[in-house]
């Protein structure tokens, strides 16, 4: 999994289908949330795609314009293909069942594979749906979700750092 080159104590990987929209986004704003709370030089987060289609392609871009409009960096992202390496993960948090599944199929059974929504508990969506097909104001409403989630994972790593442990599965290293 790749990172930004730092030793971490937990590694997240944010999973879409082809990690041009939702897991890009979600991996800038996570990325962004954890360093306000001074969590960023301990958790490294990346994303990947179900389908590899998109490799080496660049977010789209109604997602980079929303994303920038709200002051998060996604310069440099490009897309990837999900791994079986990618089970080194601690976390693995898809954006629907679909994509879990798949993710279950390639990385195989990981007790920290999750849908990335499962942070908020009841949550009344639990998904975060695709919004290539549409305008940009579904990118807008979807990385809202994501905002909401990614405050919500930052809180669940900050208690599992304290607690000096990482989730089940997952290095913790």
């Amino acid at each position: 999994m790749s990172g930004r080159g730092t030793p971490a104590e937990l590694r997240v990987l944010v999973v879409c289908m082809g990690n041009i929209c939702r897991s890009p986004m979600a991996e800038a704003v996570l990325r962004h949330q954890l360093e306000a709370a001074g969590l960023g030089e301990r958790v490294v987060v990346d994303s990947a795609g179900t389908y590899g289609g998109h490799a080496g392609d660049r977010p789209d871009r109604r997602g980079l314009a929303a994303a920038q409009r709200r002051g998060y960096d996604m310069a440099g992202q490009r897309a990837r293909g999900l791994a079986r390496e990618d089970a080194e993960a601690d976390l693995v948090l898809a954006m629907d069942r679909g994509n879990l599944r798949r993710v279950r199929q390639v990385i195989g059974e990981h007790p920290g594979v999750q849908l990335f929504m499962a942070a908020l508990g009841d949550a009344p969506v639990a998904e975060v749906p695709d919004p290539y097909y549409g305008g940009e104001d579904g990118f807008e409403r979807v990385l809202d979700m994501i905002e909401r989630g990614s405050a919500a994972w930052v809180e669940r790593l900050r208690a599992l750092l304290e607690a000096d442990k990482a989730p089940p599965g997952g290095s913790g290293t």
